[in-house]
């Protein structure tokens, strides 16, 4: 395995994570986004509007002399000065397994950006133990958090972005 901070050799796979919009494939994000659970049905101006105001980390890979592709992403909406909140993480399936999650979340934690900042959220169905071990815990008080829920917006057309 070779792996210099943003580059990394699995095999025939390397990998490499990137911040520059330039790296950031939304039609890939929004194709797998628009299945997950979480955002079922989103659309790709959506998910476009949704990166273009965050902070954005892809996972590339490129398997021998192929294209490099991205395989996995995260989202962080941030005022980058007091509040972060992780959202529209994936790495997919053929690429799991390798830690390459922990890889990317772990990158992502270390941006200038998100450093110093008081608070940092999410929300997660099933993948707690990941985030556990970047430092994320349970709600300390879960009785003073609120929400405004609209679980199948998408699927409803709920939203429509702005023209």
């Amino acid at each position: 395995m070779v792996d210099d901070g943003l580059h990394r050799q699995l095999g025939e796979r390397r990998y490499r994570l990137g911040f520059a919009p330039a790296d950031i494939d939304a039609m890939a994000a929004h194709a797998y986004l628009s299945q997950a659970y979480w955002s079922e049905g989103i659309p790709l101006a959506l998910v476009q509007r949704a990166i273009a105001h965050s902070l954005c980390i892809a996972l590339r890979c490129r398997e021998g002399e192929g294209p490099e592709v991205q395989v996995g992403f995260a989202r962080m909406v941030t005022d980058r000065a007091t509040y972060a909140y992780l959202c529209d993480v994936y790495v997919l399936e053929p690429h799991r397994r390798q830690g390459l999650a922990d890889w990317m979340m772990q990158t992502l934690l270390q941006h200038p950006d998100l450093q110093g900042l008081r608070r940092l959220q999410l929300v997660t169905r099933d993948m707690q133990a990941l985030y556990a071990r970047h430092g994320f815990r349970p709600l300390g008080h879960p009785e003073r958090g609120m929400e405004i829920a609209r679980p199948g917006l998408y699927l409803q057309g709920g939203t429509q972005p702005p023209p």
